[in-house]
């Protein structure tokens, strides 16, 4: 604890150093619920411009379970609020049972309808911390990938048998999760879940979800996709089907796809237009990979900064342009960058992950239908134990199937924050 202190000070004079003050002051006016104006995103009066940051774990982080530290958590918010990031995209929770692979634990969804209370009680807890900070979170319900359970854990409950891992097989994988998009079993368990989480009421503050200004928006599903061309039609049909629902138990609150764009739409314009114009969609989404979508390359020791800034930028252009015509806010939610020489080591150097930092908040600066970007992802105080995240270690940006450290920003990366601060004040 002493250490987490000292930690926790020096990253606080650290940022004093920037010229900015905390935004953790308690009082003030009432907070108010997000809206759109065209492809404007709205608070109040004013438009909604925001830095923000990916916290998956934001939920186990806020509970008194296994992988809880109240105390962390609010340290990590009050560093946030200070660097001006106000507004977090968080998993409300992972589905299964625990022990397997890759998969964030402790799990809230055990069983179909079987719950942990533990992680619920983080969730509010989380969202009342939040809200007192007047920040913004964006909650997805779901998740196209094994780490959190997702599309692979509906289909175990409706009968599909044992989802494989992308990791002994990604078109394996593939195959298995393109079921989901046609198996009405599994998405009446989702469905189920989606009703249980919206329809509840903070322990915390005595308010129920669906009137908590603490939240931006409800998503549908982390990166979402069909996985196949026969599933690309069912796959729309679910996604508006899901949307419906969320807007019919909620009236409040925004909703948003959690899409990585044409990417996850495999390149097919119509179905990208499709789920993108779907009225009940308030604002696009967009995520950047260039490591993991091949515009970069590890085995290049030159050359690969100028390649993703080029291919970013296109692929932006491209999502702006779809945002303009349909007159809805764009949200760039991810985009992540390694450390130097895809080092996993917390002391390694930033410098080629600062520059391509710098440049997509240059273009969020620049574009007034961006409305918020969320780099991927805060690790903050975690010092990672492990190469691979094992049960008992601190969570940090990296969900367990990737290496920790990877393309998590630490408290201790002073070159990155400088970059975070520079840009934050135009949100």
């Amino acid at each position: 604890m002493l250490r987490h202190f000292i930690l926790s000070t020096l990253l606080c004079v650290f940022i004093m150093t920037l010229g900015l003050t905390a935004c953790s002051d308690k009082s003030g006016s009432e907070a108010q619920f997000v809206t759109t104006d065209g492809t404007r995103l709205m608070l109040g009066d004013e438009p909604y411009r925001f830095m923000g940051a990916n916290l998956w774990y934001g939920a186990i982080l806020g509970s008194e379970g296994q992988g809880g530290d109240r105390e962390r958590l609010c340290r990590e918010l009050d560093t946030l609020a200070a660097l001006g990031v106000s507004n977090l995209r968080i998993l409300v929770g992972s589905d299964g049972q625990r022990g397997a692979a890759y998969k964030v634990e402790p799990t809230l969804q055990v069983a179909p309808g079987v719950y942990n209370d533990t992680i619920l009680a983080g969730l509010d807890f989380l969202l009342k911390e939040m809200g007192e900070r007047r920040m913004k979170a964006v909650l997805y319900l779901n998740n196209a990938w094994e780490w959190s359970g997702g599309y692979g854990y509906y289909l175990e409950q409706a009968g599909c048998g044992r989802c494989p891992l992308p990791a002994d097989g990604y078109k394996e994988y593939c195959d298995y999760a393109a079921q989901f998009a046609s198996n009405e079993q599994a998405q009446q368990l989702f469905a189920d879940y989606v009703r249980f989480i919206i329809g509840r009421t903070n322990r915390y503050t005595g308010r129920p979800y669906t009137d908590d200004p603490a939240i931006m928006a409800w998503q549908i599903c982390n990166e979402p996709r069909a996985f196949s061309d026969e599933a690309k039609r069912p796959f729309a049909q679910w996604l508006a089907k899901t949307s419906a629902l969320i807007r019919q138990l909620d009236s409040n609150h925004l909703i948003s796809l959690g899409s990585e764009g044409l990417v996850g739409c495999a390149f097919d314009k119509e179905l990208w237009e499709q789920v993108s114009a779907d009225p009940n969609i308030d604002y696009l989404t967009a995520h950047v990979w260039p490591f993991n979508w091949g515009w970069a390359s590890r085995e290049k020791t030159s050359g690969n900064i100028e390649a993703s800034c080029d291919s970013s930028a296109a692929y932006v252009a491209m999502h702006v342009e779809q945002a303009a015509r349909l007159g809805k806010p764009l949200v760039i939610e991810e985009f992540g960058y390694p450390r130097d020489a895809f080092s996993h080591d917390i002391q390694s150097a930033t410098t080629e992950r600062d520059r391509y930092y710098d440049f997509m908040f240059g273009l969020f600066a620049q574009s007034p239908v961006i409305c918020g970007i969320n780099f991927w992802a805060w690790g903050g105080e975690c010092h990672p134990l492990h190469e691979w995240w094992q049960a008992g270690d601190p969570y940090c940006g990296d969900p367990a199937q990737e290496p920790q450290g990877l393309y998590s920003v630490f408290g201790s990366d002073s070159a990155t924050l400088r970059v975070i601060a520079r840009y934050a004040p135009q949100s």
